[in-house]
């Protein structure tokens, strides 16, 4: 369980990483020439799913989808839902043992957010915009 659980704060880290190297106007870049959302609307699903499997997490099943970030172009609501998101996680795993549901929820998030870095490495790439160190050691970017 201590291996998930520090692959899943890596993974927070990761995303932080990211979101740090972007400028506010980054928040606002789509895919062109196909289907998609923003990179900020991107990461309000990734706040939106911590917030939410962490709740599951809590109470032993899933109780909906919500999140907090209302502003998917403000670079600091970004980054301070993207750290209390994390701050929430990392104490309530410090100080839990999860039975097989937690912890089935707690590797649906990690997919989740990893299945979210594939995603914004497109972005990264389509925008031709550049990785922090971070990315370039833990994805070969």
């Amino acid at each position: 369980m201590k291996i998930i659980i520090e692959r899943l704060k890596k993974s927070f880290n990761l995303t932080s990483s990211l979101i740090q190297n972007l400028s506010e106007d980054d928040f606002k870049l789509r895919l062109n020439n196909i289907p998609s959302n923003t990179i900020g609307q991107q990461l309000w699903c990734i706040v939106g799913a911590r917030e939410s499997y962490l709740k599951a997490i809590i109470n032993n099943g899933w109780s909906g989808f919500s999140c907090s970030l209302n502003n998917t172009t403000s670079k600091d609501q970004i980054l301070q839902c993207l750290q209390k998101s994390t701050d929430e996680c990392s104490n309530f795993l410090d100080t839990h043992e999860l039975n097989e549901n937690q912890t089935e929820l707690l590797l649906t998030l990690l997919e989740h957010e990893v299945q979210h870095h594939g995603q914004l490495i497109r972005y990264i790439y389509g925008n031709k915009l550049s990785f922090p160190k971070s990315w370039n050691e833990r994805y070969s970017v």
